[in-house]
């Protein structure tokens, strides 16, 4: 899976292993689907400067094709489907877990209607693993199931930066809060777990992608593409249940907080679940003091989840942001490096009240809502026998659905 983050730059991946016809179907889905996303997002719309100027492409003769994938997989061999395993335990739930606050709700919501809930980690060697590290201490004192998987994925993508002739030679000292060329990251932490499925029999696979208001038509250039967010959305979670069922058939793969913003997820989990929002851990710059794990705080991920804490008047020294960085909030924030949704950035904007730096704008109602679209938050995708459990919790800090109609966000609570 991780080299599908460099179809655009070579000609051929050779795998010298046997891969199956279904295997090889969504290995090449898959590289499409990147090759473009990479394209447009990290080369042509990007938002750091890793690439070196003579290698960037002239935009006003960018053609579609330029998009496309050069790279052909050429694996030892291509054999019959069969099914790796059946037998899957629909109660089971698997949750792709990393001290972020979509996976600590999910953890929260499916532990509190019943289900046998799996925290499922993935250690990377570097310093991003120390992100997880509050939560996972939790998990793994306090919940039985809790498993972790160590992996060096993260040298390897240092590795092909080196490597990469057209990546500035100090790539390593840029501060960034996006990667220079990959866009394919769930994908490995999905397969590196699976063995874990297989062995526990956990039929349902969560990732926890919140809604992404996808209203915009996402052409650039002619280029279809997904705003660098694939591995988040509905068609991910779709294309790998085809997958499943053609090679783990029991296995299905979703997400519990598709339908509600940031906002609304980061309510829930500190109005619900207050000692499990105490884990988390957001910031990519976080260090150590006193033994405990702490946010820099000044960050645009940190200031995002300032923003959403604040927004719903919580405290944000429940995630152990420092004072200073609290007060200083209202002067320090850029609205234009937020890399947040525009209406859910305004609604939690209007929801502080302007102040400082922070803007005077009107509310925007439809964040606090459930959202239905069957392209992107389609709620039958959640398994039927949890759907009406897990909405019950949702409605309780919410106000209301609604419904995408000519571009526009619509309540149904008016109809």
């Amino acid at each position: 899976m991780p080299i599908l983050n460099y179809g655009l730059f070579t000609k051929k991946f050779i795998l010298k292993f046997p891969i199956s016809q279904e295997d090889f179907k969504i290995l090449n889905h898959l590289n499409k689907i990147f090759s473009r996303d990479i394209f447009v997002n990290k080369i042509l719309r990007r938002r750091t400067n890793y690439i070196l100027p003579d290698f960037l492409p002239d935009e006003k003769k960018i053609k579609p094709r330029d998009a496309e994938s050069k790279a052909v997989f050429l694996p030892e061999k291509i054999t019959n489907n069969i099914f790796i395993s059946t037998n899957f335990n629909i109660n089971n739930c698997g949750i792709l877990s990393s001290g972020g606050k979509e996976s600590l709700l999910t953890y929260g919501i499916l532990k509190e209607i019943g289900a046998n809930v799996y925290p499922l980690y993935i250690n990377e060697s570097g310093g991003h693993w120390r992100t997880a590290l509050t939560a996972y201490h939790y998990h793994k004192e306090s919940q039985p199931n809790t498993q972790k998987v160590w992996t060096n994925i993260d040298r390897f993508y240092v590795f092909m930066l080196d490597n990469l002739k057209f990546i500035r030679s100090d790539h390593r000292k840029i501060r960034a809060d996006t990667y220079p060329i990959r866009l394919c990251i769930f994908p490995f932490y999905v397969f590196s777990l699976l063995p874990i499925f297989l062995e526990k029999k956990i039929g349902n696979l969560l990732i926890g992608s919140e809604f992404d208001d996808l209203k915009i038509k996402p052409v650039y250039k002619e280029i279809f593409h997904y705003f660098g967010v694939y591995d988040q959305h509905q068609d991910y979670d779709l294309l790998m249940n085809e997958w499943y069922h053609k090679r783990l058939l029991g296995l299905y793969q979703w997400s519990a907080l598709r339908n509600i913003s940031g906002l609304i997820v980061e309510r829930i989990l500190t109005k619900r679940y207050p000692e499990l929002a105490s884990l988390q851990r957001s910031c990519h710059s976080c260090h150590i003091e006193n033994n405990e794990i702490v946010p820099c705080g000044n960050c645009s991920k940190c200031m995002g989840v300032l923003l959403f804490l604040l927004a719903n008047n919580v405290d944000p020294k429940i995630m152990n942001f420092k004072e200073k960085d609290i007060e200083l909030f209202t002067k320090r924030i850029n609205p234009k490096n937020l890399r947040l949704d525009e209406d859910e950035k305004n609604q939690s904007f209007y929801l502080i009240g302007k102040k400082d730096k922070i803007p005077s704008v009107k509310p925007i109602g439809h964040v606090e809502k459930i959202h239905i679209n069957k392209e992107n938050s389609d709620l039958y995708q959640i398994p039927s026998h949890l759907r009406k459990n897990i909405l019950k919790i949702i409605e309780s800090y919410t106000t209301g659905y609604c419904e995408l109609k000519n571009e526009n966000w619509s309540s149904l609570d008016d109809q």
